[in-house]
């Protein structure tokens, strides 16, 4: 019998919907309580804030299309990824949200009243942007003497929508893949990633979802014990400092030279290479430790995870796979068997 989530989204029909919202303007989400009683820290910053699945479902409208066709809700969203995930995996912790980009308006009857003289109920307000992740109570293991955990989730941005047209399929994102306890970091493989996935209807959502976490096999060579390895392959304070320099070089190549010398893709900025290189230093978890000549790719992982949490919801799942695509890919070119990344360590 499928477990059924505790979670509870009252039906699109029974939210505050106008068929006319104007749109004054898109600012930062309202910081809230953490809501969360282990206050671990967030799995992603950037300009989010936290919000609970019942703030959305009572306070936040729905969209709709130009021909006035409902959007899926955010808790819709939530829901489906929720019971897929308790369908394979058991049971789940409670649902963690993030959102950005508020999107502020008025109920018709108060077009034309100033800012200031708007009442409650003449507001309205939706986020642009979500991500949300659970955790799964079953899967906690260790990873280089870190305890990590099992957490699926996804991202959804209104933003990639098209809302100006008739109904049309709706993009998210849905993931699966070991988080680190001590600072929430997404090890994210290609594996446990869907990337854009065209929609229609929650039920649409719930299957996507079904494949990818019945596809998904945590103790899988690729998924955990790779994780693992990343901790006997080390990084001289050399190879560091030529890995992060050739990061902002190739920022400035032009694709026919990233062609011709055979390189991936890399989609890491300057913020992040900053972020990377001030952990080295200073992150309390996996700086290098004092003294020491080197230092492990699991902590250079750690110290990309970490830095990618500044990324806007609609990039941060993509740039987190890719963080754990170039640390396999040195990896691979430490013992020889990668020649597209050896440029890196060059």
């Amino acid at each position: 019998m499928k477990a059924k989530s505790k979670m509870e989204v009252s039906p699109i029909e029974e939210q505050i919907s106008s068929p006319l919202v104007i749109q004054e303007d898109i600012e930062e989400a309202v910081v809230l309580d953490n809501l969360d009683s282990d206050n671990h820290p967030n799995f992603i910053e950037s300009n989010t804030s936290a919000i609970s699945v019942e703030e959305l479902t009572e306070k936040c409208i729905v969209p709709t299309f130009a021909d006035n066709t409902l959007t899926i809700a955010h808790q819709s969203f939530i829901e489906s990824v929720v019971e897929a995930g308790s369908e394979v995996f058991g049971k789940l912790t409670p649902v963690e949200c993030r959102v950005s980009h508020q999107v502020n308006g008025r109920i018709p009857t108060a077009l034309h009243k100033k800012p200031s003289e708007l009442t409650d109920e003449e507001k309205t307000q939706y986020y642009q942007r979500l991500a949300f992740v659970c955790h799964v109570e079953s899967l906690v293991r260790t990873i280089n003497g870190q305890p990590v955990h099992l957490c699926l989730g996804g991202v959804r941005s209104y933003s990639e929508d098209k809302l100006y047209t008739r109904q049309s399929p709706m993009k998210f994102k849905i993931f699966v893949g070991w988080q680190v306890r001590v600072c929430s970091n997404l090890c994210l493989t290609c594996s446990g990633f869907t990337g854009n996935i065209e929609c229609m209807t929650p039920a649409d959502i719930q299957a996507k979802a079904l494949e990818l976490f019945k596809g998904f096999d945590p103790e899988k060579e690729e998924n955990l014990k790779s994780l693992e390895a990343l901790g006997n392959t080390t990084l001289t304070e050399e190879q560091f400092c030529k890995v992060m320099g050739r990061l902002r070089l190739y920022q400035y190549l032009s694709p026919k030279t990233k062609s011709e010398l055979n390189l991936p893709n890399i989609i890491l900025g300057d913020q992040a290479c900053n972020a990377v290189a001030r952990g080295y230093v200073e992150n309390p978890n996996f700086k290098k430790e004092e003294g020491a000549d080197t230092t492990t790719l699991w902590q250079f992982l750690q110290l990309l995870n970490e830095a990618v949490k500044a990324t806007y919801i609609d990039k941060w799942l993509e740039r987190n796979q890719n963080c754990t695509d170039l640390t396999f890919g040195l990896q691979r070119a430490i013992e020889g068997s990668d020649s597209q990344y050896e440029w890196f360590l060059s």
